[in-house]
């Protein structure tokens, strides 16, 4: 029954297509055997495909076509009538040519290396030597429009769905169904973004802006967060690089110089397309899980510029949640003899598996390019200009202003897709799924009818030996993610300590331009002092170590803390923040086995258990080549890779508030993230710090140990809390994610898709004698002050990520310190996460 209600279903929606020509199948061989990359065309056009590695393919036409042309190396072309508009499930069977029996044998197996034995290895030559002749490089200074179309599919649409009782109420949204042109599937469009952008690039000053002249979606025309999503998922690529970067992962492209030794090449045709002599170069993989792909490409036979390409990710390339990437590009002829690209389509499959009648998610985006100008210089100044406003008008343009910009018309489909989402918000049943995927998105519930978000709710909860059980309330105000200013506070109780912690602070962004900030707020808490060698004045922040619900040991070395802070902020340089503020912070234990006590000649009895202090700090901090989502007070990342340096001077002085101590601490930190071309993934990190003065425990730098069973980064898995206490620190740590490409060369693990890390962390420090004795006051709960003083103490790490796809374990092993009492040699910390 369900078959038939999915045939009937189908067939209403080829008779609404009936302009159309769809066909589907496979081809083989007289052997049964399929055949891989094989030609797939309308008779009479440039429309085609080629089979994937089963022999499949799906082609579709918007015009009327009545054969069907299927053609391969050594095979005799064969051609079919097509009585019907639509005709899935064609079988073809190819007959070898005597003539070309070894041609064949070829382009099934391995394919030499060498240029002298391989014509499509002497063409690739000449391609890297002209690669940088060829495109925008060329020129001193370009200019273009771009105009961008973005989808996101629901696939694999079928009676079952569509009785599901997830659309119950909602089923008109089926009248959008239709099949894609790439993998044959039917699929629902649920979303669509056009925007329309004026590119301008500088090539001696290694410049480029963008500006956003239009931006239309349905239903989220204000959502700067899915516009910047949509951005960073499909970020800028050059397929003349050696590797392209989608998902956070770089797949080694055809057309790199390291392709020769993880591609094979066949030179497969030669033909006139537009009027220039192109041959065609079929390549594919030499190994399974690795990120690569395949597919074929038209290169020029005198400048060596790519006319067409397209790529197909390998089924087996080591990727999560992606089950289809397949990407077409188009190069114009300027001038006879320059190629620029002209259309890319990019469409990527989301799904939970891999298998092919799984249901998942296409992201298709289409981008056209058009009106060059090149070599007409322009200020530096007009590069680093920067948007400080946001620009309603961008993202309300009117009908005209889409007629006239679009480069390229929408189909009747994308048309619909406007109409029906703006149907589907009326939809109470809608509404609540939406709310519920913001609320997991984002940790907050929204109340926009009074301005304020309950949360974040995934701190509801927590432990640790001090508080016991812990329960958290907040929430902050919120009139839109442009907001000006913002408050935000939390209300929390121990269960054990039967007390109440509290936090409130408020930030105001008074100069867009500069982002010259104040910022404020109080906050009594339970803390754990040492989470991070760079300590925070963060009035709501609060670390894991302190609210982890199992660890390796006792959790008791934690702090009572009282913290009032002010200061402003500024940002005289695109990606440079100077920070200025005054905090006072009390302190004291807060468990019967810790000690922060320290000898004090003003006590009566000669030691104190709590320290006031008063604290100023300047910090620097400077992040090359990020990128912000936002105009208002709170802005949000929208990239992960770039560097982050800061540098910060604290000063603590008696002479405000009654202080107890003088003195300065310096710190500096660097870190940056690598990407290693095919080789995965590098983070480094350094950091140091002096403290000038005599201090007690509590204000001393303590090596962030982690006695928690998670895998946090800039901590010391095997070291427990306290272990080390300094006042002069370096350290530094080192990670590598090959992203699968040690276990995808091991044969009985490569079907697993692991990912092996690799790491190393070290940190050196004294402590003087003076601080010592400062806080050695022979209370029976005092800690050892330790210092790794008279070696490097290091950790080292082997890591497997990627089990389930969800889940990354660290073996973790200790390099010396061996005889510290209690000193763990060997432990295993994990984390969980969704990653490409």
């Amino acid at each position: 029954m369900k078959i038939r209600l999915f045939i009937a279903f189908l067939c209403l929606n080829v008779i609404s297509a009936f302009t159309q020509t769809k066909v589907s199948g496979y081809v083989y061989d007289e052997n049964n055997e399929a055949i891989p990359f094989a030609n797939v065309l309308f008779k009479g056009s440039t429309e085609g495909t080629i089979t994937n590695e089963d022999g499949k393919f799906y082609l579709e036409s918007d015009e009327n076509w009545d054969t069907l042309v299927v053609s391969f190396l050594g095979f005799e072309i064969q051609e079919l009538k097509l009585t019907k508009r639509v005709n899935y499930d064609l079988k073809f069977i190819l007959k070898e040519e005597a003539s070309s029996l070894d041609e064949v044998l070829i382009v099934t197996g391995k394919q030499s290396k060498k240029a002298s034995e391989n014509p499509a290895i002497r063409i690739l030559k000449k391609i890297w030597e002209r690669k940088r002749k060829n495109g925008l490089k060329q020129f001193k200074q370009y200019e273009y429009d771009q105009y961008e179309k973005v989808e996101f599919d629901l696939n694999t649409i079928d009676s079952a769905l569509i009785k599901s009782k997830l659309f119950k109420g909602m089923e008109f949204v089926f009248e959008e169904v239709d099949t894609s042109s790439v993998t044959g599937k039917t699929y629902l469009p649920i979303f669509l973004n056009e925007s329309v952008k004026k590119i301008s690039g500088d090539n001696i000053l290694n410049k480029e802006r963008e500006d956003l002249k239009g931006n239309k979606n349905s239903g989220f025309s204000n959502n700067q967060v899915i516009i910047d999503f949509i951005d960073d998922l499909y970020s800028e690529y050059n397929v003349y690089d050696n590797y392209l970067k989608f998902f956070d992962k770089s797949f080694v492209s055809p057309l790199s110089r390291t392709g020769v030794q993880t591609y094979n090449y066949v030179l497969s045709d030669s033909a006139f397309i537009d009027n220039k002599w192109c041959y065609n170069i079929i390549y594919y993989p030499r190994r399974k899980n690795e990120l690569t792909f395949k597919g074929d490409f038209w290169v020029n036979d005198s400048t060596y510029a790519i006319k067409e390409i397209n790529l197909q990710a390998s089924k087996s390339a080591n990727i999560n949640w992606v089950k289809e990437i397949y990407i077409e590009q188009e190069f114009e002829v300027l001038n006879d003899s320059v190629f620029l690209i002209k259309r890319d389509y990019f469409l990527s499959d989301f799904a939970l598996n891999k298998k092919e009648k799984s249901r998942g998610v296409y992201g298709k985006r289409t981008t056209l390019f058009d009106n060059y100008k090149f070599n007409q210089p322009k200020d530096k100044e007009y590069y680093d200009k920067v948007v400080y406003n946001y620009d309603e008008d961008v993202y309300n343009r009117e009908d005209d202003f889409w007629q006239n910009n679009r480069l390229e018309a929408l189909n009747k489909d994308e048309k619909g897709v406007y109409k029906m989402l703006d149907t589907l918000k009326t939809v109470k049943k809608f509404k609540r799924l939406y709310n519920l995927g913001s609320i997991l998105a984002s940790g907050y519930i929204e109340f926009p009818s009074i301005n304020f978000d309950y949360g974040p709710i995934f701190s509801t909860f927590g432990y640790n030996e001090v508080e016991g059980l812990r329960l958290r309330t907040g929430g902050r105000t919120y009139f839109g993610p442009n907001d000006l200013w913002r408050l935000e506070g939390f209300l929390a109780y121990g269960f054990k300590d039967d007390k109440f912690k509290y936090g409130i602070s408020g930030k105001w962004l008074l100069d867009k331009r500069s982002r010259f900030t104040l910022f404020g707020g109080n906050r009594r808490d339970v803390e754990q002092i040492g989470a991070s060698l760079t300590s925070s004045t963060d009035v709501l922040g609060r670390s894991l170590a302190s609210s982890s619900v199992i660890g390796t040991g006792a959790n008791d070395k934690l702090t009572n803390i009282t913290l009032t802070n002010f200061g402003m902020s500024i940002e005289p340089a695109r990606n440079f923040e100077v920070r200025l503020d005054g905090s006072f912070r009390t302190l004291s234990s807060a468990s019967p086995t810790f000690s922060l006590d320290y000898n004090d000649s003003e006590s009566s009895t000669g030691i104190s258990s709590e320290v006031k202090q008063f604290e100023s700090r300047l910090s620097l901090a400077y992040y090359p080549k990020r990128q912000m989502t936002g105009f208002g007070v709170e802005r949000k990342n929208k990239n992960d890779n770039f560097a982050r340096l800061f540098a910060q001077v604290s000063r603590g002085d008696r002479n405000w508030f009654d202080s107890d101590f003088d003195y300065t601490k310096v710190q500096f930190s660097y870190i940056q993230p690598w990407q290693v071309g095919g080789f995965g993934r590098l983070t480094t990190s350094i950091e140091a710090g002096k403290t000038f003065g005599e201090v007690p425990l509590a204000l001393l730098s303590v090596v962030p140990g982690n006695q928690t069973y998670f895998s946090i980064y800039n901590t010391f898995s095997q070291l427990d809390f306290y272990e080390f206490v300094t006042d002069t620190y370096t350290s530094m740590h080192i990670e590598h994610n090959f992203n699968g490409r040690l276990f995808s060369r091991i044969p009985f693990l490569k079907k697993y898709n692991l990912r092996a890390i690799a790491s190393v962390r070290g940190v050196w420090g004294e402590l003087s004698d003076e601080n010592i004795a400062l806080s050695t006051t022979g209370n029976l709960a005092e800690i050892p002050l330790v210092a790794p003083d008279s070696r490097i103490y290091y950790e080292y790490s082997i890591g497997v990520a990627n089990i389930f796809k969800i889940l990354r374990i660290d073996f973790n092993f200790r390099g010396n310190y061996l005889d510290n009492p209690d000193a763990r040699k060997f432990g295993v910390t994990g984390s969980f996460g969704f990653y490409f």
